[in-house]
Formats: C-alpha cells, sequence, structure tokens
C-alpha cells in the first residue's frame, strides 16, 4: 500500500483517482473518462470520494461490484491509517457532541463530532490529512482527540441535521405556532432541513426533523415520553424500542403540543387521553399516515404515533410471510360468501396490515366492502371506511348494524370487544355477509374460549365462525450479512414439539452491517397458526368445550402452531430461534 501523503493535504479529484488507479481499484480508461469530464457546480462542491461513488465505476479489486461510498471509505481509511466509523445516529448524544464544537468550525475543517467521554472525544473527519485542527478542539474540550474516518457523505449530511436539530432544541420556547386544521387529515409538507443558519420556527423544525428521522429509520412508532427533568424519544424499529433523543422538558411539551394541533386534538385538555391522525408528506413526495394517542402520566402527556406506510396495502402475501399451505387455507376463508373469520394476536403482531392486504385482495368492483374502525388506520380507497364515534354513539355494534343496510358483501369489525359487537357479527354473518375482525388472544383456540366467555353460545359459533388466524411477527435476517449457524437438537425438538420434525441442514444467525444498521436483522415477516372449523372440531365446541382436546384435533387436523411456524422460517434461513421463542408462546398446558 502506498505511503499516505503529507499531512495538510487536501484531497482533490485528481489525486484521489490517481491513487484509485495505483491501488488497482480503478482501470484507466474509467480515470481518463471521470477526468475528462465536464462537472456541474453541484458535482464540483462534492467531496471527491462522493462524486466517485456518485459514478457508478467498477471495483477492479472487486469484480460485480461498484466502487461505492462504503468501498470508498474503507479503502481511504486503510491509505490514511485511520479506523473506519459508520455514523449511526440512534447511537450519538446530538446534544452532547454538538456542543464540543461550533457547527461553523466543523464545516470549516469537515469534521464531525460523534461521541463524548469524559477523557476523550471522538470526531468523524472527511479530509483525512487535515489535522490542524486537532489542538483547537483539545484546547476547547479539554479533553484528548481521536480521529476517525467516516463516510464523507455522512460527515456532511449530519453536520447539518444535528446542528439544526441542536439549534432549534435550544431556541425552542412558548407554543407550537400552527394554524388550526379544519378537515379529517392534516397534510404537513415536510421540509428539507436548511443549513444550520436557516431562521425556522424551532418546534415546527424539531417536528419535521423527527419526522424524516423515524421514516429514515423504518419506524413504526414514535414515542414521546414525559420524566422530571427531560421529555425521552425512542422509536420502535422491526419491533423493538431505540433511544432516539433527549429534550428538555419544555421542549418535549412544545412538541407534544405541536403534533396535537395537527391532530386535530385539544391541546389544553391535558388531563384525559386523545386520538389523533395526521397525514405527512416525506421527501419523495409519497403520503404517510400517522395515528396519535396520548396518556397522561405522572410528568405530563406521554404521546405515541403509530406510523402507517402507505405501502403496506401493496405488499402480497408473501412479502407478509403467508405462503405454502397458510395461504392456501386463508385464501379458502376468504373466498368463503359468508361467514366470520378472526385475526387473533397482540398489539403490534401485524393483524391490521394482514386484514387490509385481505381486503385490498377481495375488494373488486363486484362486491361491496365496508368497514367500521377505531380509528381508520390506514385510508384505502376501494373501501368504504367508517370510524367508530362514540360522542354520537356510533360504537362498533352500532356501526354493523347500519352497514348490514347498506347492502354489503364484505364488512371488517376493527375488533370484537363486547358481546353486543360480536352478536352484530353474528347476525351479519348469518344473513349472507363475510365478516373479518380481530380479537386479543395468545392462540387460534383460544379464541373459541374467547368468544365463549363473551356470551357467544357454542351452537352460533359453529353457525357463523370459519377459522381463525393467530399471528406473531418475528424479525428477519438481513440477507447482506447474515452467516451459517448452528442448533442444538434437544432445543430444536422443544421448539417443534410435539412434532419430530428433522433438524435443517443450514441455519443462520444475525452478524449485523450498515445495511441493517448492526442489528443483523431487516424487516419483519409474520408466523401463523390456522384453525379451520372442520365438523369435528365444531362437535368439540360446546359450552364447556376442554381446549386442550380441541387444540390436538386442530393439530391432526393440519394445524401448525406459531411455533412450527417458526421453525419453518428459521430452516427456511428468515430468522433465527431466539425470534420465535421472543415473540410465540409456549405450548399451552392447561385445560380451560
Amino acid at each position: 500500500m502506498p505511503q499516505p501523503p503529507a499531512a495538510e493535504k487536501v484531497l482533490d479529484l485528481r489525486s484521489v483517482i490517481d491513487d484509485l488507479v495505483n491501488d488497482g481499484r480503478m482501470s484507466q480508461a474509467d480515470a481518463n473518462i471521470l477526468l475528462g469530464a465536464n462537472r456541474t457546480r453541484s458535482q464540483t462542491a462534492m467531496h471527491p470520494l462522493a462524486y466517485v461513488a456518485s459514478q457508478g465505476i467498477d471495483d477492479q479489486a472487486r469484480p460485480g461490484k461498484l466502487l461505492d461510498g462504503e468501498a470508498l471509505t474503507q479503502w481511504m481509511a486503510q491509505r490514511a491509517g485511520l479506523p473506519v466509523f459508520h455514523i449511526d445516529p440512534l447511537k450519538i448524544d446530538v446534544s452532547k457532541v454538538t456542543s464540543v464544537v461550533s457547527y461553523a468550525f466543523a464545516k470549516r475543517h469537515s469534521i464531525l463530532c460523534v461521541g463524548v467521554t469524559p477523557d476523550e472525544v471522538l470526531i468523524a473527519c472527511a479530509q483525512p490529512f487535515l489535522t490542524g485542527w486537532e489542538p483547537q478542539v483539545e484546547h476547547v474540550a479539554r479533553r484528548k482527540v481521536t480521529r476517525v474516518f467516516a463516510n464523507p457523505a455522512d460527515v456532511a449530511r449530519y453536520q447539518i441535521e444535528f446542528y439544526t436539530l441542536a439549534r432549534s432544541v435550544s431556541g425552542a420556547s412558548g407554543g407550537p405556532g400552527a394554524s388550526a386544521v379544519t378537515n379529517f387529515e392534516q397534510l404537513v409538507d415536510l421540509k428539507s432541513l436548511g443549513d444550520a443558519d436557516a431562521d425556522d420556527k424551532h418546534v415546527v423544525n424539531i417536528v419535521d426533523w423527527l419526522l424524516q428521522y423515524a421514516y429514515d429509520q423504518r419506524a413504526s412508532d414514535i414515542h414521546i415520553e414525559p420524566r422530571r427533568e427531560v421529555g425521552r424519544v425512542r422509536f420502535r424499529i422491526d419491533g423493538v424500542l431505540h433511544d432516539v433523543y433527549e429534550f428538555p422538558a419544555t421542549v418535549a411539551m412544545a412538541v407534544v403540543s405541536r403534533f396535537k394541533v395537527l391532530g386535530r386534538m385539544n391541546i389544553a385538555e391535558k388531563r384525559k387521553p386523545q386520538d389523533g391522525r395526521i397525514k405527512t408528506r416525506r421527501a419523495d413526495d409519497s403520503e404517510v399516515e400517522l395515528r396519535l394517542s396520548t396518556l397522561p402520566t405522572a410528568f405530563g402527556e406521554k404521546l405515541v404515533m403509530r406510523i402507517f406506510d402507505p405501502e403496506v396495502l401493496l405488499r402480497s402475501f408473501h412479502d407478509l410471510g403467508l405462503v405454502g399451505d397458510d395461504y392456501n387455507r386463508w385464501d379458502g376463508m376468504l373466498n368463503r360468501p359468508n361467514g366470520i373469520v378472526l385475526v387473533t394476536g397482540p398489539t403490534g403482531s401485524g393483524k391490521t396490515t394482514t386484514l387490509y392486504s385481505s381486503l385490498r385482495k377481495v375488494a373488486t368492483s363486484e362486491v361491496n366492502v365496508s368497514t367500521i374502525e377505531d380509528p381508520i388506520e390506514m385510508v384505502e380507497e376501494r373501501f368504504n371506511q367508517t370510524q367508530v364515534h362514540h360522542k354520537i354513539e356510533l360504537d362498533f355494534a352500532a356501526g354493523i348494524r347500519t352497514l348490514m343496510r347498506q347492502d354489503p358483501d364484505i364488512i371488517m369489525v376493527g375488533e370484537m370487544r363486547d358481546l353486543e359487537t360480536a352478536q352484530m357479527a353474528v347476525q351479519a354473518a348469518l344473513t349472507g355477509h363475510l365478516v373479518l375482525s380481530t380479537l386479543h388472544t395468545n392462540d387460534a383456540p383460544a379464541t373459541v374460549a374467547r368468544l365463549l366467555d363473551l356470551g357467544i353460545p357454542s351452537y352460533l359459533i359453529n353457525a357463523t365462525l370459519l377459522g381463525i388466524m393467530a399471528q406473531r411477527l418475528v424479525r428477519t435476517l438481513c440477507p447482506h450479512c447474515k452467516e451459517a449457524g448452528s442448533i442444538k437438537r434437544e432445543d430444536w425438538d422443544a421448539l417443534v414439539a410435539p412434532w419430530k420434525v428433522n433438524l435443517p441442514d443450514q441455519v443462520y444467525r444475525p452478524v449485523g452491517c450498515l445495511e441493517c444498521r448492526n442489528t443483523g436483522y431487516l424487516g419483519r415477516q409474520g408466523i401463523f397458526e390456522i384453525l379451520l372449523l372442520s365438523d369435528t372440531i365444531k362437535e368439540l365446541i360446546t359450552d364447556g368445550c376442554n381446549l386442550q382436546t380441541l387444540r390436538k384435533q386442530a393439530m391432526r387436523e393440519g394445524m401448525r402452531t406459531l411455533r412450527l411456524s417458526g421453525a419453518q422460517k428459521i430452516a427456511a434461513g428468515l430468522t433465527t430461534m431466539e425470534e420465535v421463542l421472543r415473540v410465540a408462546p409456549p405450548p399451552e398446558r392447561s385445560d380451560r
């Protein structure tokens, strides 16, 4: 490897390309093309590595791959003798790192503080051969400086985002300053974060950043939680919560108020829980809906926002993980003319996504699909959607009663919460409608017990219920970094019991890379347990039925437990045993 250039040398395009050619990473032909090209003003302003990465040049040292940002970052770090640092915003204390040096200083020297300890400051640099700034930082921070090299594009991006956020937080005060909302869904155009010196309303800036950040990180929920001195922000990503930021308590209150205004909620009412919704537009012009829920706590209002990506409605059953025999069973239920189909599982198990995808499949021009929901979670033009409104006595039962006079073919009920709702769903099924709904139970057989507990007679369950699907979501292994692993025979046998299933020849374990933010997992898929009501099963459903007997009979007829469904995902190399055990309940041992 060639010796690094002399210190205090600024990287320029010609020297970078020459070094790439000398190191066997770029062909001379490609080098000539890049050096002879007429660059636009924006391309001229780009960092040399960022410009090369944008051109899609073949990496001569890695046949079939390109000289992308990651490869160029690794190459330059090796030449400079610096460790590589991948900037993960979720793991950086923005308020602390932005207090080390000013934005102007960081921008002038192409650096970004990414970590602070009692003894040192960790500085990511985009110009690895410039070190003149080090003594100044050490003097101001009174700590030793440790330099690392990061992707120059990341350094430039997070310089703006971190300092814009820090400036907005420090300047935030008073109310949110938002205009009144008059329609059902407020459309909020998220402005791109501008220069750190841009003069903007601080709380609005924080809200914009928070939403953009959540979308970038693939978050499904945003939590803003008040504490005594601070307000903590957390994102749920692939089912797991991650700490994001801590605002001063007054700033957190202002941010919550801003969201409440956008969601058509009463900002003066802080003692009662409230619900609202917002529709936002991302930087790529796609729309995303959010459902808001507030809850009074000891230190103020807690706000949780559920993010509903409209692309969910475009996902196929294969994308959801519903394949093979499970898909055939579910599709068979959806194609029945009348009856009740139930999806069960805890909150966050994907029930709503499954129902919306199913309704979208059956919502043809020949049928009338109507829903009654609390609240409407995703707006779909193919459905006739109605929202529960308790203040005017429009609940689930009243909604179903009205929908039955609207000539529906398929009715979706958000949730069977009480006897009256369940009775109306049964009546709808008996009068020739297909009814889809959800319940909160641990598994499919337990749903029968839940219906009996609600007060539905067993003969009506047998007359109307077509089938039950229990589901959970497991994180799927990142395809970019997963590697071969192993499972002990006794652990596998315990997972698939009581079935005798061969241990798979190959299983995988999580590793972690940039694509999955070093978690080893990327995205989620469902595991399913589908119970069809055969004649034999119906004979077992009585007012005092034994769930264990019912479960065993269902398994003899082909029902696979959630854990067995998860085992199939493990054997297919999609997830791990730890994930399946985390979300799937253990085999039920007690009788009802």
